[in-house]
């Protein structure tokens, strides 16, 4: 009784220790993160301000009203201000939830438009990374355990696909299936003639417009995640216990049952990686078919130095990166029994 109370002590204390340290250097990822995402915008060459003011004070013929104008919206977006005071009032304005206002899109708040393009990448890339895996970590596990003519035919075609990046493959498809065949259109996540509503005919035309990006994305993930399982099911299919079992008569199905579970690991890995940098991920395809995602709002952001917009949206894609990760290391805490000893020796 001792024995299992000191054990489960423990236990207790290497899992502690374990999330602990890992949740405590995640914090000082975010952080550093944090500053780099402030940053980095900042340090692009020209002055967007002078563009706002410029435009507002186009027509006017007094020198020191122009100057007037430029001091006020310097003000009113605090460029005027030291990047150190600058930066703790961005920190400040985002924990109230504040992104601070579009300098391209001015006067448009920078929450309202990432509101607007978050949940279209999401409904896209969601979707398509679930497919792509799921039919990825099938179609690998079987060319792996029935090798033979469907792995010689399978494995070239996926090796092909794998090495395709994603603004190479939605490139393909836009010219052969929209632009040669016209089966779908060429851009934007709906009818330019069409206000966003639930009608049917707005419905379906979202439809049309998502085929293409869905399918770009789920052919890229089915070449690497059929790689990566056909790969470590082989390595799981040649190891000793797999070997050993057979020898003590245990049925091939239960035994393929282990293998695939323990072959899985690596692959949830990059499932939380992938739906992790979601946001992030494939933004290229968005770009291409002009998709109303993040990917078009960040490309917007940048050619206009709109320095609220491009630290929204690069901070959202950390923050997903981060939480997906840390996610991941955490559950890896449960399921690998060799963390629970690592951490109690």
């Amino acid at each position: 009784m001792r024995q299992t109370l000191k054990e489960g002590d423990c236990n207790l204390k290497g899992y502690k220790k374990y999330y602990v340290n890992k949740i405590l250097w995640y914090l000082l990822t975010f952080f550093v993160a944090i500053v780099l995402n402030f940053t980095l915008p900042r340090l692009m060459p020209g002055n967007p301000v002078s563009a706002i003011a410029t435009q507002t004070a186009q027509g006017m013929t007094d020198a020191t009203a122009i100057r007037k104008v430029y001091t006020e919206y310097a003000e009113k977006f605090g460029v005027n201000e030291p990047i150190h005071k600058q930066f703790f009032m961005w920190a400040g304005n985002m924990l109230k939830g504040d992104m601070g206002v579009s300098f391209s899109q001015y006067p448009r708040r920078v929450s309202d438009i990432i509101s607007n393009s978050i949940w279209w990448t999401i409904a896209l890339q969601f979707p398509a990374i679930i497919v792509g895996w799921f039919l990825g970590n099938l179609l690998g596990a079987i060319a792996a355990y029935i090798r033979k003519g469907f792995d010689k035919m399978i494995l070239p075609f996926f090796l092909f696909l794998s090495n395709i990046p994603a603004f190479g493959m939605a490139v393909i498809l836009l010219t052969v299936f929209a632009v040669k065949f016209h089966l779908a259109p060429t851009s934007g996540g709906y009818g330019f003639d069409m206000l966003p509503n639930f009608s049917l005919p707005f419905i379906l035309s979202v439809l049309d417009h998502y085929k293409l990006p869905f399918l770009s994305i789920v052919l890229v993930t089915i070449g690497g995640q059929a790689i990566g399982m056909r790969s470590m099911s082989i390595y799981e299919l040649n190891a000793d216990y797999v070997k050993y079992s057979r020898f003590l008569g245990i049925k091939d199905s239960k035994i393929v049952g282990y293998v695939f579970r323990n072959a899985m690991l690596p692959q949830i890995t990059g499932l939380a990686m992938s739906l992790g940098t979601m946001v992030g991920g494939a933004l290229v395809a968005e770009i291409i078919f002009s998709y109303p995602g993040i990917g078009t709002t960040l490309l917007s952001a940048i050619t206009g130095r709109d320095y609220p917009l491009i630290s929204a949206c690069t901070l959202i894609i950390t923050i997903m990166v981060l939480l997906a990760n840390l996610f991941m290391e955490l559950l890896y805490g449960f399921i690998d029994p060799r963390i629970k000893a690592a951490q109690s020796d």
